[in-house]
């Protein structure tokens, strides 16, 4: 697993706890991401959640 791939994996893990927790302020707390990062994750993970834990940088609507 490269590092990519376990950034990945972290940040679909909190985007889980979220839903999980049913709350996005303790799933932050307990992972230690800002607001603002939170919904840039979930921004980011969303369009791809089908295919997988695709961590792509804003803006970019390419599948590697």
């Amino acid at each position: 697993m490269t590092t990519k791939d376990k950034v990945a994996r972290r940040k679909l893990s909190l985007l889980e706890l979220a839903t999980d927790l049913d709350s996005v302020s303790k799933a932050r707390k307990v992972m230690s991401y800002w607001h603002q990062q939170f919904h840039e994750i979930r921004r980011n993970f969303q369009p791809f959640e089908a295919a997988g834990p695709i961590d792509q940088p804003p803006g970019d609507a390419s599948i590697p």
